[in-house]
């Protein structure tokens, strides 16, 4: 292991060499002789040229122009290239395209550059490369391009291999190295979980080999419409490893979705009839209806209502069936699942109806309905998806938290790796069931002021800090009872994923009397959202105080709904 690098003025070299230091003592068995040398070579480096490599790893490259480059701590920058050029991490004779030179390059000095060239200085800098590019398509080195220039491009040759590095250790290439900062200057907090030397994100160099190609997948649907392509692709990276998956599922849901848009059913039904991710079934039977094919789609929502894989799909497909067997000539059958007629006829039962002068300046409906209702005797907050899944975050802590395998694998993560997978709670019943069960025996409202200031401001999937204010939480836990509590935390617990959102915007307290009310606000024209009216009919047929207030602004005309 290298020797450690003082971090005050090294901070990010510091950072950086101990992930590598990590990924060498945990991925060994899975680096390649290329990646084995480079770690085995940067340790051996000049401090200089090591920050040099991670300065310009840090910035958005590959290409930088030698003269620009100024770092106070590395004062002598082409002296710290030196090895790093030696080496081919970086190199300065490496042909550049056109566009990356452009990209590379101001305006004022592109025109001194292409001076001679049929290019005008009111151009903008893309039309100045449209001109340019049918007499300089190719690519050359950058003294081919720029033979006046004083000093060199440098190409960084090893970012590919770093970024490797960057998902190995994360496990997810949305994380970036300066997460490192953020933790030291204390911006982030995370949950010290125990994992041994062994736990890792990938168990295989092709695990690793499947993320990247799913990752360069994702980004040519964003940026192709070769979307046959895409699919093609995605198909092939195939994994024995369940969250890649996972990932692989929900790229075909997207690839499906991105072809429904552009009304290219062949296709979005190949790439839902691939994916097993949760919401490709029911997209499936839509596309199906499209397609004309009525049996097909009758057939499969059918089956997927005899066997729904969550409420969100029980409550779509049973919206699609009456339509469906209109389209076969069988009205008036009976259906299953359950009735959208039903669950419309509970929440039409949950609406008020409010009138309110506009506000004088433009304002959210919700703040102005807080507004409206607050009194010191009757507190309203606005919290929406926050109240109940903090309350539940904290009292469930070391069940989130538990280190199991596959949970957690670095010191900075939010929450653990399988949040999302089916067996999810399954694998934490016990520990679950023994955090709840503190709802039984009234330990939870200590337990819950306590992880409050314990774990104050330490990142979680659950915990709003933003939100969750002490006066806030000392009324929930006196004025929603625990069975309450119960109930909500239930219907959390039967699908994480989908139920962390849709809760009323409002809540209502009555201090003295030890009560609440939760209310979901809308404004004139508004809708209700599909979670959200699950969630307002399991809070009806459950006896939870719930309500729908439709506000309309007095004196403007139309209002009325």
């Amino acid at each position: 292991m290298s020797e450690p690098v003082p971090p005050h003025r090294f901070y990010y070299l510091h950072n950086f060499q101990r992930a590598l230091d990590w990924i060498a003592e945990r991925y060994q068995d899975l680096l390649s002789e290329g990646e084995q040398a480079f770690l085995e070579q940067f340790a051996g480096l000049p401090q200089a040229s090591r920050a040099l490599l991670v300065r310009l790893l840090m910035r958005r490259g590959p290409w930088f122009l030698a003269g620009k480059l100024a770092y106070e701590e590395i004062p002598d920058i082409a002296g710290a290239a030196e090895p790093l050029l030696a080496l081919g991490w970086l190199d300065a004779v490496h042909p550049i395209s056109l566009e990356e030179l452009f990209a590379l390059h101001t305006k004022p000095e592109l025109l001194r550059l292409f001076a001679s060239a049929s290019v005008r200085p009111e151009m903008r800098k893309a039309s100045m490369l449209e001109a340019l590019q049918p007499d300089f398509g190719g690519p050359r080195t950058y003294a081919e391009w720029n033979p006046l220039a004083p000093k060199a491009a440098w190409r960084v040759m090893v970012g590919d291999l770093c970024e490797r590095f960057r998902l190995m250790f994360f496990g997810n290439l949305y994380q970036t190295w300066s997460e490192f900062v953020l933790a030291d200057l204390g911006v982030f907090r995370y949950e010290p979980v125990a994992f041994d030397d062994a736990s890792r994100a990938f168990q295989s160099r092709a695990d690793v080999d499947v993320y990247l190609a799913l990752h360069a997948c994702r980004q040519a649907l964003d940026d192709s419409t070769e979307i046959e392509t895409v699919l093609q692709a995605a198909a092939r990276c195939r994994s024995d490893n369940p969250w890649l998956e996972k990932r692989r599922a929900k790229l075909l849901l997207r690839i499906g979705q991105s072809c429904e848009r552009a009304q290219d059913w062949p296709r979005a039904e190949q790439a839902y009839a691939q994916s097993s991710y949760p919401g490709a079934r029911h997209r499936r039977i839509r596309v199906y209806e499209r397609m004309g094919r009525f049996e097909e789609a009758l057939a499969w929502a059918c089956a997927s209502l005899a066997e729904p894989e969550s409420d969100e799909e029980s409550q779509r497909v049973s919206r699609m069936l009456p339509r469906l067997r209109r389209h076969l000539g069988q009205e008036g059958m009976v259906s299953g699942g359950a009735s959208p007629a039903t669950a419309k006829s509970t929440v039409a039962q949950l609406r008020m109806d409010l009138e309110l002068d506009p506000p004088a300046e433009p304002a959210s409906v919700e703040y102005v309905l807080r507004d409206h209702w607050h009194a010191e005797n009757a507190p309203v907050f606005y919290v929406e998806n926050a109240l109940i899944n903090s309350l539940f975050g904290l009292l469930c802590w070391p069940a989130i938290f538990a280190p199991l395998p596959g949970a957690f694998f670095h010191p900075f993560q939010s929450g653990p790796a399988d949040l999302g997978s089916p067996d999810f709670v399954q694998r934490r019943g016990g520990l679950f069931e023994a955090c709840l069960a503190q709802l039984e025996d009234g330990r939870y409202p200590e337990t819950i002021r306590q992880r409050f200031a314990d774990k104050q401001g330490m990142q979680s999937p659950f915990v709003f800090w933003g939100t969750l204010t002490e006066p806030l939480l000392a009324l929930a836990l006196d004025c929603i009872p625990p069975a309450h509590l119960k109930l909500l935390f239930a219907r959390l617990l039967k699908d994480v994923q989908a139920n962390r959102s849709g809760f009323p915007d409002l809540v209502r307290f009555w201090p003295e009397e030890g009560r609440y009310e939760m209310v979901e606000v809308k404004a004139p024209g508004d809708k209700l959202q599909d979670n959200q009216i699950r969630w307002l009919r399991y809070c009806a047929e459950n006896g939870l105080p719930v309500r729908v207030c439709h506000v309309h602004w007095r004196g403007l005309a139309g209002d009325a709904t």
